[in-house]
């Protein structure tokens, strides 16, 4: 057994000197002790390899693994240089195997080192101090990976006119403007704690949080808790977080409790809101949110699936076919249309296209979730003695959970925010029934339904 020694956690370049040597002398894996530094070595190790010099084979390697390589060097884990040299010297080609358990390994710690240097780029914050020469920076960060060398390149063009130094555990870098250089390790304690600049930038940070755009999961997936503490702004950000719907509620509260009841103005600004929501992907493929609309006292609101093509455009509910089965059904059960209030479980439309036609696709459980915050918001403004939920989508927002129709249809049911509601079949159903004489009944069925509501309405 033979050790070969870098001379850091990142040096890519003597792993592959030492890597092309070994493999084209065909030495085996299981043959090398990989270490970094002279205190590095392993105690059963023996003395440092001399690397082989007459090459007993040709090696060729394509470039996309030393792009890999290079990428894998820079992760924590002790086995890289090793595993790298498996793939080397059985067959670098092994890469383009997807299955192969080793590449899919190297590949994740590749991903893991990727996504480490987006994060140092992302959430260092450099605090400000003043020495003989002027303005200095000092930032703290904490990465998981050995990717502070492989990522100083980008802070010297980012912030080129700026005199800075990037602290970490492992190693310092510091720009003066001309030259990049390098420090020893750094503890938290040697960078400033705040700055002047900090309760600008936190007051500004504060004044654009919108609980519109609040989506929680997805933030602390690209802002994890732990780089929280290294940046400014996230001080703010449990407080926000836990007040943001309490926020919008309370705006809901005061125009109802306001002089006048200005129910209104709080349904106008919650409207414009909504017109900005991103809280799921939808937003970007459709034309526009497609908000409730109707009396602001209503005794019954109508709660559908999506907008549909139609909606989408208009940017009104149930304009289309299944709004005309609609206005249809309300008629026979004896109820005025302009009385009610209309609105989607989702205010988005979601459709797969084909050609130039854009097809109805279903929403998901977490597009569902993430529109309720808004039929919420309608329910508490509206307060309607009943909500009627048209479809199985529209049925799992009101009461909370997935249901079947058959299953919930023809009783009341309590709802979690208060109130009751009631379940029947979505319009577009008897739009899409083959049977003419099936669908003639399941038409009757539902204003059946329709009847049954508006009678308990009273």
């Amino acid at each position: 057994m033979r050790a070969v020694t870098l001379s850091a956690e990142d040096d890519f370049e003597g792993w592959r000197d030492a890597a092309r040597a070994l493999a084209q002398a065909q030495v085996a894996p299981s043959e090398i002790v990989w270490r970094v530094g002279e205190g590095g070595g392993d105690l059963f190790a023996a003395e440092p390899m001399a690397l082989p010099t007459a090459a007993t084979t040709t090696l060729k390697v394509p470039r996309d693994f030393l792009q890999l390589a290079q990428t894998v060097v820079l992760h924590s884990d002790p086995q890289r240089f090793a595993l790298l040299y498996t793939l080397l010297a059985t067959d670098p080609h092994r890469i383009e195997d997807r299955a192969d358990p080793l590449v899919r390994r190297v590949e994740l710690m590749a991903k893991a080192v990727r996504r480490d240097i987006h994060k140092m780029r992302a959430f260092v914050r450099f605090r400000e101090l003043v020495d003989d020469s002027g303005p200095r920076y000092i930032a703290w960060f904490e990465p998981e990976h050995h990717i502070v060398r492989a990522n100083a390149r980008f802070f010297v063009e980012r912030f080129a006119s700026m005199r800075w130094s990037i602290l970490t555990p492992e190693v310092s870098i510091h720009w003066d403007g001309k030259t990049l250089s390098e420090g020893p390790p750094a503890t938290r304690g040697d960078a400033p704690a705040d700055d002047p600049v900090e309760a600008v930038w936190k007051t500004y940070y504060a004044s654009i949080f919108n609980p519109a755009r609040l989506k929680t999961g997805a933030m602390l997936k690209e802002m994890p808790r732990k780089y929280w503490k290294n940046m400014p702004e996230t001080a703010l950000v449990k407080a926000l977080v836990a007040g943001a719907r309490a926020r919008e509620t309370a705006m809901v509260e005061t125009a109802r409790s306001a002089v006048g009841g200005n129910v209104e103005g709080a349904w106008t600004a919650l409207r414009d809101e909504a017109a900005a929501c991103t809280r799921c992907p939808l937003y970007k493929p459709a034309t526009q949110t497609v908000f409730g609309e109707g009396p602001l006292d209503a005794d019954m609101m109508l709660v559908g699936e999506q907008p549909g093509d139609q909606e989408d455009l208009a940017g009104c509910a149930f304009v289309g076919p299944a709004g005309q089965m609609l206005d249809k059904a309300l008629d026979e059960a004896g109820i005025d249309r302009a009385r009610v209030y209309l609105t989607n479980a989702v205010k988005h439309f979601k459709f797969e296209p084909r050609g130039k036609r854009r097809i109805h696709a279903k929403p998901d459980a977490g597009e569902i979730t993430a529109c309720r915050w808004w039929y919420e918001q309608e329910l508490a403004l509206v307060r309607p003695k009943l909500v009627v939920a048209l479809g199985a989508t529209a049925a799992w927002q009101i009461t909370g959970k997935a249901a079947t129709i058959s299953k919930l249809r023809g009783q009341q049911l309590a709802l979690p925010e208060g109130g009751t509601g009631w379940v029947t079949v979505h319009p577009s159903y008897l739009l899409r029934l083959p049977d003419a004489e099936a669908a003639a009944q399941a038409y009757r069925d539902f204003v059946a339904d329709l009847r049954a509501a508006r009678a308990l309405v009273g």
